[in-house]
């Protein structure tokens, strides 16, 4: 009875919708009902103009991994929520984008409930997350040289690997980032989103080096049912294939800077990149005035 009890807990748990988010034993392994945020504080914040982030999230949930079951997945809540409470208490702005305006997924098996930070930060953007702009309209209109804004933001979990690294609008505002010299911010599985900024000329990011949640990693979570099988596809194998050095091996708390894109490698890290990410921005601005 008590082997049974403890394969149970290692099987992937059915949704509602007929997809499977992770087991009883990967979310007591993988997940915390705190986190652990610094409390954001910045002897200086950003008083300037451009002090906005475009922050850009799936709105695609299910993930069919290759045995053909779905995985439960979206945008991670401490990846995102944790690097927004760094950026806004810096002194920068966050708009929230999905690739259609559809409403921003959330792994809500993720939520960490205990984190008066971060509930009552989903708290006050729970209408930007329900009714987040277009990134279709933002790259039809608003790709400017004179732009308000210092950062685009992808945030982890592996929604991101859901519609967003095939998304010719993203392609658009990754190459308009890089030409208009923002920054780039991208956590956990969020760099696989950066696959959009590939075209006939070649990778954007080729060369780059960059923290990155790992392949071998994922190759290990279904044996606890995390994952309820092997993913479609890899992240750093299709990264590194375009010239992408991932320099982490483990899914820690590492950081990367290089040139104007900012990494982390997994949830881990999330606290971490979040400062990392507003005082890099902060410097940016230091260097500007």
């Amino acid at each position: 009875m008590g082997i049974l009890r403890k394969l149970f807990r290692a099987q992937p748990q059915p949704t509602a919708d007929g997809a499977f988010s992770p087991s009883p034993l990967a979310i007591k392994l993988g997940t915390s009902s705190t986190t652990d945020y610094d409390g954001g504080a910045y002897a200086k914040t950003y008083t300037g103009k451009k002090n906005r982030v475009l922050m850009v999230c799936t709105e695609q949930r299910n993930m069919t991994m290759a045995n053909g079951k779905k995985f439960s997945t979206g945008n991670h809540p401490v990846e995102m929520g944790l690097p927004m409470l760094h950026l806004m208490n810096a002194g920068f702005e966050i708009d929230v984008v999905t690739p259609t305006g559809a409403p921003v997924a959330i792994e809500e098996w993720a939520m960490p409930a205990d984190d008066a930070d971060i509930q009552k930060l989903y708290n006050d953007f729970a209408d930007a997350f329900q009714n987040p702009g277009s990134l279709a309209d933002f790259a039809g209109i608003s790709m400017t040289d004179d732009t308000l804004y210092a950062a685009v933001f992808i945030p982890g979990g592996h929604g991101a690997m859901l519609g967003l690294p095939d998304n010719a609008d993203l392609g658009k505002v990754l190459h308009w980032a890089h030409n208009t010299g923002l920054h780039t911010l991208a956590l956990c599985h969020g760099p696989a989103a950066l696959l959009a900024a590939k075209n006939d000329a070649g990778f954007l990011y080729e060369g780059y080096k960059i923290t990155v949640f790992p392949d071998a990693v994922d190759k290990q979570t279904p044996m606890i049912g995390y994952l309820p099988g092997p993913m479609p596809w890899w992240v750093c194998e299709k990264l590194n294939g375009l010239g992408v050095e991932t320099i982490n091996k483990k899914a820690d708390s590492s950081t990367h800077v290089d040139r104007r894109l900012v990494t982390g490698a997994s949830p881990q890290a999330a606290n971490t990149f979040g400062r990392l990410a507003a005082e890099t921005l902060l410097k940016r601005a230091d260097a500007n005035s």
